[in-house]
């Protein structure tokens, strides 16, 4: 290993030592995997803040990479639990951030990982530097499982940051910003210019920070029919509800104008327009109907 041996002392999140350590081990970022080394290192240390992390804490790390954020979660005192899924960045973890004893590296592909079981059963956090092509797919996966998650801190391409903290009546106002609100407390952090990564991305990214609800906001009889139910009023963007409900096991006209009456909706108003309560005044209407 005459040619990978490195000094882990520098903070990788600098330009010259990220090119220094993928030279070194032959590598190159894979698009496939949606791979961007972050080269700014305020935004790392920022990231890591955001996280509010205490010796105490136990925090997920998803995605590492060559280690970039990682270095800056071990320096807050933290168990860091990193999970990996290109195993060809395994050597470069162990040369770059094994010296941490707070950090265990985990080879596996986060949707198919026993989390519960990986992070002890406890309260953990969540900070990472998202694959953008899997980022929601990761996030609704941790959110649906009902892990004992307290906090999550993203990278994600700053779009989708808008749509999952949109507002009802706002352009981006979609499903998944019913689904983060339902589940968290989400927020935009900061942004990220595409030039603080190597390679840039083509778009700016953002950092959310979301904060688990310890229970959702709004009650509901059941929680997969009430996504059933955001996921049919969305499915046609700017219909009436009265149109796009029928997508809900088939209902008749009739049916649908009788579920929005109960329900005390009007059934000329358009998804974008609903709240979190509305949705759910619309999930124990149903229910009932």
């Amino acid at each position: 290993m005459e040619d990978t041996e490195l000094d882990v002392q520098p903070v990788i999140a600098r330009r010259e030592v990220t090119n220094r350590i993928l030279k070194a081990f032959h590598l190159r970022a894979d698009k496939n995997l949606g791979q961007n080394f972050l080269v700014e290192e305020s935004v790392v240390s920022r990231i890591a803040a955001a996280a509010e992390l205490t010796p105490q804490d136990k925090v997920l790390e998803i995605g590492p990479g060559i280690g970039t954020l990682t270095q800056a979660l071990a320096r807050t005192g933290a168990q860091v639990t990193c999970v990996e899924l290109d195993k060809r960045l395994l050597p470069v973890l162990a040369e770059t951030v094994g010296s941490y004893e707070n950090v265990r590296i985990v080879q596996g592909d986060i949707l198919k990982t026993d989390i519960p079981a990986l992070m002890g059963g406890g309260p953990f956090k969540v900070a990472a530097n998202l694959p953008y092509y899997i980022t929601t797919p990761i996030i609704m996966s941790l959110l649906e499982r009902r892990l004992p998650l307290e906090r999550l801190v993203v990278m994600v391409q700053k779009e989708v940051a808008e749509r999952m903290t949109a507002l009802p009546g706002g352009r981006d106002y979609g499903a998944i910003s019913v689904a983060m609100q339902y589940y968290t407390e989400p927020r935009t952090a900061f942004l990220v210019k595409a030039g603080s990564f190597l390679p840039p991305p083509k778009v700016d990214s953002a950092v959310l920070v979301c904060r688990r609800r310890p229970d959702p906001p709004v009650a509901v009889p059941d929680e997969k029919t009430f996504f059933r139910i955001v996921a049919a009023a969305f499915s046609v963007r700017r219909k009436m509800l009265t149109n796009s409900l029928r997508h809900m096991g088939g209902l008749s006209g009739d049916e649908v104008r009788a579920w929005l009456a109960a329900a005390g909706i009007d059934g000329t108003r358009r998804a974008e327009t609903l709240s979190l309560e509305e949705f759910a005044a619309l999930a124990r209407a149903y229910a009932v109907r």
